[in-house]
């Protein structure tokens, strides 16, 4: 029976914060949109760790998986979560640096996918999850920035 915590972990502070940012008593989280939203991201951050674990497997092996099929789509929705989470007008504006740095961070993990490269696979990850995490703690409330 394998063990989840020697499981390699592609996403360990996104998927941190989103976990502590669930704190019912946060006002950024009253409104009903914001915690459907942070569900989301953890959702997705959740199913972007398990495909990375099966990509990153298959990469080592050297061999065609599903789950080298689906990275793509599990960063995208990642994202895209991270995105409404944090608000639109905010990742298009204040924030666009956040996701410029996440779309570059998406795009060498999906090159090293394609090329079979697992170490430049590992190392952008790193700079996904920074990326991602870091955007989600750098918004400022949702009370203040909503999304339109």
């Amino acid at each position: 029976m394998p063990h989840p915590e020697q499981e390699p972990t592609f996403l360990p502070l996104t998927v941190a914060i989103a976990k502590s940012s669930a704190d019912p008593t946060d006002s950024a989280l009253s409104d009903p949109v914001g915690r459907q939203s942070l569900h989301a991201v953890r959702q997705r951050a959740e199913e972007a760790n398990t495909t990375a674990a099966g990509c990153w497997a298959a990469l080592l092996g050297g061999c065609e998986s599903p789950e080298r099929r689906a990275m793509p789509t599990r960063l995208r929705a990642l994202a895209e979560a991270t995105s409404l989470y944090v608000g639109t007008r905010w990742w298009c504006g204040h924030g666009a640096t956040h996701r410029r740095r996440v779309a570059e961070a998406q795009l060498r993990i999906n090159d090293a996918v394609r090329e079979g490269d697992g170490a430049e696979f590992a190392d952008a990850f790193v700079g996904y999850d920074q990326a991602i995490a870091t955007a989600m703690v750098s918004v400022p409330s949702r009370l203040e920035n909503p999304t339109p």
